[in-house]
């Protein structure tokens, strides 16, 4: 498995829990907190987009294809098998963090 499709995977959840947890009870407390949380969120949005244009484009089809499939399937897991926990703020962020060093390893060394 690549370095790019894990980032992809990653940054791909990080910002469906973040849109998922709309409700004041799922956000963390401390404002610049949820404002950073925000911004990481839309960063780990864009790199994912980044990455899956850079699969097609660089990459064989089937290794975009399968992070698209990828990202749909892990989505749609968190979000109906999973449900909305306390602990997705801290998980999102876990996720859009290695996401985001995922995908700096792979746009510079893949």
């Amino acid at each position: 498995m690549s370095a790019g499709l894990l980032a992809a995977l990653l940054l791909s959840v990080a910002a469906y829990i973040h849109t998922r947890s709309d409700h004041p009870a799922m956000r963390p407390e401390n404002p610049y907190a949820d404002a950073g949380w925000r911004a990481l969120s839309f960063v780990a949005l864009f790199t994912w987009g980044a990455l899956i244009v850079r699969l097609f484009y660089h990459a064989h089809w089937s290794n975009a294809t399968a992070a698209l499939l990828g990202s749909i399937a892990l989505n749609w897991y968190f979000g109906h098998f999973r449900g909305p926990r306390p602990t997705w703020p801290g998980l999102s962020m876990f996720f859009g963090v290695v996401g985001l060093g995922l995908a700096a390893w792979s746009f510079a060394k893949e």
